[in-house]
């Protein structure tokens, strides 16, 4: 069993790296704000291990706008404002799937058990059709968007970005704490302008 696992543990960071190290990524110097174009980036979704299930920015693009809330991850816990955050997104799928919008969660952390512990965030909580779970194994993507909150039990700023079908920021809100989450509401409004 134990090969098993390190034979797919291996397979999935192999196919990641090539993937990653196909194009290289733009690294911002500060996190996304309004009218910032954002750059793309392809991560993989939970449970997934396959190169061609990479999820990319400019692919969902191409369907309607995006909304890009960044978590936590585990910092030695799973974080209650991000399942907070995402009960609350998730309790309003339907008024973002009208809007258009996809809404992809990004959990970053350290490769080391990451597919475990995004399962374990989720629980038994079913993301609806418009919502994907993106893993990002040691903060590569939240390195990219100036978002690593790199102290002692911590691992990304929380953060939501809602980014139109052109690529344009047109609503950015990062926390520099564990709370001062972007509110549904919010959002909802912003793509209904």
């Amino acid at each position: 069993m134990r090969a098993r696992y390190m034979f797919f543990a291996f397979a999935f960071f192999t196919t990641l790296a090539s993937a990653l190290a196909a194009e290289p990524a733009t690294m911002l110097e500060a996190p996304l704000a309004i009218s910032d174009e954002a750059p793309d980036f392809a991560l993989l979704p939970l449970g997934s291990i396959d190169e061609e299930d990479l999820v990319s920015l400019s692919k969902e693009l191409e369907t309607g706008p995006v909304v890009l809330v960044v978590l936590r991850g585990y910092p030695g816990y799973q974080c209650p404002a991000c399942t907070q955050q995402v009960a609350q997104f998730v309790a309003k799928a339907k008024a973002l799937k009208a809007a258009g919008a996809r809404v992809l969660l990004v959990y970053p952390g350290p490769s080391d058990q990451l597919q475990a512990k995004a399962g374990e965030f989720l629980g038994e909580t079913k993301l609806p059709p418009n919502f994907t779970l993106l893993i990002d194994p040691d903060y590569d993507f939240t390195t990219q968007y100036a978002l690593r909150w790199d102290a002692p039990n911590e691992t990304a700023y929380p953060s939501t970005f809602v980014i139109d079908q052109a690529g344009v920021v047109k609503f950015a809100q990062v926390s520099k704490s564990h709370g001062g989450r972007a509110d549904v509401k919010q959002v909802l409004k912003v793509l209904k302008e």
